[in-house]
């Protein structure tokens, strides 16, 4: 197994952030296999879905629907509603794995590979990539 750690800056405020690109790069010329995406985070995960279209902003409009940053939350630390974003992952997987075909993803036509980060305490993200030869 191949496997690297990418820094992804994030900022102050929730966001959906593409990492296809970066994901695509690791893979690039590898052949076939799998591409495990890890993001080792409490509050954070990663979605396969469309971005540029409004995907990205309806995705966060229904984290703050079904998680409110209302201070409600058992977890206080943080800014107000930060436990909110310690549920996130049960809702959102901290990982994905997607096949790999003659060194490309095999993502549909509209899909992308995005870190979901609703946490604006923590401005700086890691992603872990690898990739196991098939």
């Amino acid at each position: 197994m191949r496997s690297e750690v990418i820094t992804i800056r994030t900022g102050g405020r929730p966001v959906v952030r593409d990492i296809t690109s970066e994901a695509a790069d690791f893979v690039k010329g590898a052949g076939d296999g799998l591409l495990h995406v890890f993001v080792p985070h409490a509050t954070a995960g990663l979605a396969i879905i469309e971005t540029g279209a409004g995907s990205d902003d309806d995705l966060l409009t229904a984290v703050d629907d079904l998680l409110p940053a209302e201070d409600k939350w058992r977890h206080r630390h943080g800014s107000p509603g930060h436990g909110r974003d310690h549920v996130l992952p049960a809702w959102i997987a901290p990982y994905a794995t997607l096949p790999v075909l003659g060194g490309e993803i095999a993502l549909g036509t509209w899909q992308s590979i995005c870190l979901v980060d609703p946490n604006g305490d923590n401005h700086t993200r890691h992603v872990r990539l690898s990739f196991i030869q098939g």
